[in-house]
C-alpha cells in the first residue's frame, strides 16, 4: 500500500478495515484527478475542458435499492416504509465484508470534507471511491478543509463506494445487485452497483436530515439567496417549478442551490458546489451554469458529445433526460461566500400548477406553511417526464424532498412551522405553472410576472396593498402589484369559462385532502384547519 498526496490524514483507512489497497491516492486536486480520469478511461475532456463521464445502466437514482440498517437506536425515529425500507445489521455487515473484500489490491480515491458551511453543525464526510471522477464530484460538490484540518481530519461518516460491486442475486436484503445502505450506528454508507455520481450527493443529505432535527437544526431541500440588505430568502420547489432559475438573481446572492440548515445563528448552505440538470440548457435562459459547462473543473454525467470535435450538445438526451453538470459553486457569479445567512425574510413554495387554479403569488399563515410544506405539491405534464401522458398529474412530495427524508414528515413540518412563526417570516405560495386554463388549454405563467412578484414580495412592496381570500384554498391573494396586470391574479378570471375554473378547482381541492389524510394523526387542529375546502 502506497499513501500519495500533499494532504494525508493521520486516520488512515485502516479505522475504516481497509488495508490491502494497492494505492491511496488522498485528496488530489482536480488537474490531478483529471490526468487520472483520462488515463484510467473513465472520462473523456470536452471542447472548453469539462470532463465527460458515462454512468451506464443507471443514469439517475436507485431509489428501490436504498436501505437503512434497523437498528434500537433508530427504530422509533425513522419513518419506515416504500422510503425509508429496513435493512438488518447482519445482513448490512455481510455486504460490508464483500466491499472491503473488493477493495483488496485496488487504487482507491479519498477525498475528506465538510458537509455544512455552519462550523457549529458541519459534518466531516469522508469519500472513498474506486474511480478519480467519481472523487472529482465529491471535490465540486462539498466544502474543502484547509491543509491544517485536512492532517487530522477524522471522519463521523464515511461513505464507501463501489460502482463495479454488485451483490450476488438473491443476496438477503436486497432486491438487486444494487444497493444503497446507511448505517447511522456504525456511520457508514455503501454504494455498490452504480455510477451514478447523485447518489453520494443524495447520501449526504439523507444523513443530514436524520442527524440535524436531533441538534435542534431543520434540514431542508431548498436554495437560498440573499439580498443586498441582508434579507434571505428560502425557495422551496419540486423538479420544473422554477427553483434554480427564480433563485438564481443577479440583484441577490446564491448562498446555495439544493441543500440547506436552518439553526439559531440562520441559513447554512450543506455544500460547496452545485449538481444542476443540463437538458436543453441555453447560453440564453441559463447563461451562468451554461457557461460551467464549458469551463475545467466540471464534471459532466451522460452528456453527448461529438467524438471528433468534443463539442457538447446538449440537447441531445439519447443516454437520458437527467443530463447533469457538478462545479464548485464560486463557478458561478454573486454567490455568498459565506455559505451562510442570517434567518429568512421569506419562504418562498413553488408550484407548477398544470391544472391553472392556482393563483400565481398568495400569502400563507405558519399553519398553511406547514400544510402545503407537507404536502409539496406540483404537476407533470407531457414532455416533463417519460410515461407521463397528455393529462397533468397532480405531485406530493413531502418537504419537497420525501425521497430523502428518513424521519416522518411532521418532525420537518412542525420545526418549518415554530421558525416561521419565531422569525416572523413571510410565507409565499407561488404558482409558476399554467392560467387561463388546464395545460394545453392555457398558457404557462410569463416568467417576467413571476419575477416581478417575487421582487414585490420579497422588497416588501405588497406590505400596504388589499388581500382577497382565495374561496377554494383560503389563501391570501394580492389584488395589485407593481409590472403585473391585475386580472392575473385572479385565476377564475382568466378562465374563459368560470364553471369549468370551479370544477377543476374542487378536484383539485380533493386531490390535497386526500393526500393530507396520511398525515391527519401527526398535526394539530391549527394545520388541518389550514386545508382547502372547495368553494
Amino acid at each position: 500500500m502506497t499513501q500519495i498526496g500533499a494532504n494525508i490524514s493521520r486516520h488512515g483507512l485502516n479505522i475504516h478495515g481497509i488495508n490491502n489497497a494497492a494505492n491511496e491516492y488522498w485528496n488530489l486536486e482536480a488537474p490531478a484527478l483529471y490526468q487520472m480520469a483520462l488515463a484510467n478511461n473513465e472520462a473523456e475532456l470536452s471542447q472548453g475542458g469539462a470532463l465527460v463521464c458515462r454512468t451506464g445502466v443507471h443514469t439517475g437514482r436507485s431509489a428501490n435499492d436504498k436501505f437503512i440498517v434497523r437498528e434500537a437506536e433508530n427504530e422509533a425515529n425513522i419513518d419506515w416504509g416504500s422510503v425509508n425500507k429496513p435493512i438488518e445489521p447482519d445482513q448490512f455487515d455481510d455486504i460490508l465484508q464483500a466491499h472491503l473484500a473488493h477493495y483488496e489490491g485496488k487504487d482507491l480515491y479519498v477525498q475528506d470534507v465538510w458537509a455544512g458551511a455552519d462550523k457549529g453543525h458541519r459534518l466531516a464526510v469522508r469519500v472513498v471511491t474506486e474511480q478519480a471522477w467519481h472523487t472529482l464530484f465529491a471535490r465540486n460538490m462539498f466544502i474543502q478543509p484547509t491543509a491544517e484540518e485536512l492532517a487530522n481530519f477524522e471522519p463521523q461518516f464515511t461513505i464507501m463506494q463501489a460502482p463495479e460491486l454488485e451483490a450476488p442475486t438473491g443476496t438477503p436484503g436486497l432486491g438487486s445487485g444494487t444497493y444503497i445502505l446507511a448505517n447511522f450506528e456504525r456511520r457508514i454508507v455503501l454504494i455498490g452497483g452504480t455510477s451514478y455520481a447523485g447518489e453520494i450527493k443524495k447520501s449526504v443529505f439523507s444523513i443530514l436530515n436524520y442527524i440535524l432535527p436531533g441538534n435542534d437544526v431543520l434540514p431542508m431541500h431548498c436554495s437560498v439567496n440573499v439580498g443586498a440588505d441582508g434579507g434571505a430568502a428560502i425557495f422551496f420547489g419540486l423538479s420544473g417549478t422554477g427553483k434554480t432559475t427564480l433563485s438564481a438573481d443577479p440583484n441577490r446572492q446564491l448562498v446555495g442551490d439544493d441543500e440547506h440548515g436552518w439553526g439559531d445563528a440562520g441559513l447554512f448552505n450543506f455544500e460547496g458546489g452545485c449538481y444542476a440538470k443540463v437538458i436543453n440548457l441555453s447560453a440564453e435562459a441559463e447563461p451562468e451554469i451554461f457557461a460551467t459547462t464549458r469551463r475545467f473543473g466540471t464534471v459532466l454525467e451522460n452528456v453527448v458529445m461529438d467524438p471528433d470535435t468534443r463539442v457538447l450538445d446538449l440537447d441531445d438526451g439519447r443516454y437520458t433526460e437527467n443530463t447533469r453538470a457538478s462545479y464548485p459553486l464560486d463557478f458561478i457569479p454573486n454567490i455568498a461566500e459565506s455559505g451562510t445567512s442570517g434567518h429568512p425574510r421569506n419562504v418562498m413554495m413553488l408550484t407548477a400548477d398544470a391544472f391553472g387554479v392556482l393563483p400565481p403569488l398568495s400569502k400563507l399563515t405558519p399553519e398553511q406553511a406547514m400544510y402545503h410544506f407537507l404536502s409539496g405539491y406540483t404537476a407533470k405534464v407531457a414532455g416533463t417526464e417519460k410515461g407521463v401522458g397528455s393529462e397533468p398529474q397532480a405531485t406530493f412530495s413531502a418537504c419537497f424532498g420525501a425521497p430523502f427524508m428518513p424521519r416522518h414528515p411532521a418532525v420537518y413540518g412542525n420545526m418549518l412551522r415554530d421558525r416561521i412563526a419565531e422569525h416572523g417570516v413571510d410565507c409565499w405560495l407561488v404558482n409558476t405553472g399554467w392560467t387561463g386554463g388546464i395545460y394545453g388549454t392555457g398558457y404557462r405563467m410569463p416568467i417576467q410576472h413571476t419575477r416581478a412578484l417575487l421582487s414585490a414580495a420579497l422588497e416588501g412592496q405588497l406590505v400596504d396593498v388589499a388581500f382577497r381570500k382565495d374561496e377554494n384554498f383560503g389563501l391570501l391573494v394580492p389584488e395589485s402589484c407593481p409590472g403585473v396586470p391585475s386580472e392575473i391574479l385572479n385565476p377564475r378570471s382568466t378562465w374563459s369559462d368560470g364553471a369549468a375554473y370551479d370544477a377543476q378547482a374542487k378536484d383539485l381541492v380533493a386531490l390535497f385532502q386526500a393526500n393530507f389524510a396520511k398525515y391527519d394523526a401527526h398535526v394539530d387542529d391549527s394545520v388541518k384547519a389550514a386545508a382547502p375546502k372547495a368553494a
